[in-house]
């Protein structure tokens, strides 16, 4: 690699470190906790290098307004199909580029300016794209916060209901990037149809443990939209998707995808999806139930070393998420940091009860699981993350000193698990093909 770097030029060069860099400190030597991230199986990660990536295709398959699509408008319809089987219906798209992209599509189709949305407070655990502050206040949506039980940390359900009854909004969001328990998915759509609004769950954070089968799927329970990005317990390409219990609402959600919000939708990305909705199929049901079991037993294992975690009353998590409270510790800014300094990522996350202007030292830290029960970790091995964790925030350890045992103990963890496997040679000679392809 030394021969290659001193054969270009010097900024260059620096630009392949970083890159080199960044792989092997996250790739190799961290425990990465990021709620919203995940990693690709080995064959997806080949696919999304592909020349996909130079091409355009605006519109839907077969239906395009460029040529030389043939190949790409195969590959959607696959792509499509596969999701639908994991998300139990016909209606999806895949053209989103984000879940924000997905959640804006969805608002848009069903609200205008000046209408209302009725949504989880943002220090509940909303996503900023449902609130005034992103996506829902740059369409002049009007955001209505319904009510939170923090002893259940969930919505309420009567007071939700209440406030639905009452605003009569356009359309009601659940989900969050917060997400320790299933929103009461049933009860609010019910509330929402009463008023003639569209309940659209988000379930960006979750897509994988429906798609799994250890959540339930909130089409089922009366939601008529769902939106998700497809990169955090569902372990696919960063993108979006979006998928309707109905027809017309799915028209209705085609026509303002493009040409309001996606003009071409990263076509490269097509294959890797495709292939994580398959390698979900054979493998998501133990993958997503190996998830939970790592965040509860993380959670208990926190909560045995001094740390607040919350949702103590209904077992702390049913989900990848773990929040802990950490202001006695100097908040979450400050541990989040300490820890990223022992090689341990996670992020510093507004509690309940804070106040917005605490979102530079919030309370709390989000905490989950998915990356790492995909390179294999298991309930054992959270038992010792948390000990790594506790040396560091309520020990007062030296991080360095920390990082050191954690460089250590990842090294125990370094094969993505839960996918279709390749040799060394079949994936080397995979990539080679698709760096320079050859006649199939």
């Amino acid at each position: 690699m030394s021969e290659l770097l001193s054969r270009i030029p010097r900024d260059l060069a620096n630009i392949v470190e970083l890159v080199l860099k960044h792989n092997h400190w996250r790739d190799v030597e961290t425990i990465n906790m990021i709620a919203s991230e995940n990693q690709m199986s080995p064959l997806a990660t080949i696919l999304y290098l592909n020349d996909m990536m130079h091409r355009y295709a605006e519109g839907k398959p077969y239906k395009r307004y460029y040529q030389g699509l043939k190949y790409i408008d195969e590959m959607e319809v696959i792509t499509i199909k596969l999701m639908g089987e994991l998300l139990g219906t016909e209606y999806v798209d895949v053209r989103p580029i984000s879940g924000t992209i997905a959640n804006a599509t969805a608002f848009k189709a069903f609200a205008g300016c000046g209408d209302k949305a009725v949504v989880p407070p943002v220090q509940a655990g909303a996503h900023v794209s449902h609130t005034r502050y992103g996506t829902l206040g740059a369409l002049g949506i009007q955001q209505i916060d319904m009510p939170f039980n923090l002893e259940e940390f969930n919505i309420d359900v009567d007071g939700a209901v209440k406030v639905i009854e009452e605003t009569k909004p356009k359309i009601v969001v659940l989900g969050a990037s917060v997400y320790l328990f299933p929103h009461p998915t049933k009860e609010i759509a019910e509330a929402a149809h009463s008023v003639g609004a569209k309940l659209i769950h988000d379930l960006a954070h979750v897509l994988g443990l429906v798609a799994g089968g250890v959540w339930e799927n909130p089409l089922k329970l009366g939601a008529d939209i769902i939106t998700s990005s497809t990169h955090k317990t569902f372990p696919g390409p960063q993108g979006g998707v979006i998928a309707a219990a109905t027809k017309p609402d799915y028209k209705a959600i085609s026509k303002v995808v493009f040409p309001m919000f996606v003009s071409n939708h990263h076509l490269h990305r097509l294959p890797a999806l495709a292939v994580t909705a398959y390698e979900m199929k054979l493998y998501g049901k133990a993958y997503a139930t190996q998830i939970v079991k790592n965040a509860k037993k993380l959670a208990e294992a926190l909560a045995e070393r001094g740390f607040k975690v919350l949702g103590e009353n209904k077992g702390y998590t049913t989900s990848h998420t773990i929040v802990v409270d950490v202001r006695q510790y100097g908040g979450g800014a400050k541990a989040a940091k300490l820890l990223e300094d022992a090689n341990i990522i996670v992020n510093k996350n507004l509690l309940p009860y804070d106040r917005p202007e605490d979102i530079k030292n919030p309370s709390g830290l989000r905490i989950g699981v998915q990356e790492v029960t995909r390179f294999g970790m298991k309930e054992d091995d959270m038992d010792q993350i948390a000990e790594f964790m506790k040396m560091v925030v309520i020990d007062g350890r030296d991080p360095a000193e920390v990082r050191a045992k954690v460089k250590e103990f990842r090294k125990n963890f370094l094969k993505i698990h839960y996918c279709i496997e390749l040799t060394d040679p079949e994936a080397e000679k995979l990539l080679k093909l698709m760096l320079k392809p050859e006649p199939i």
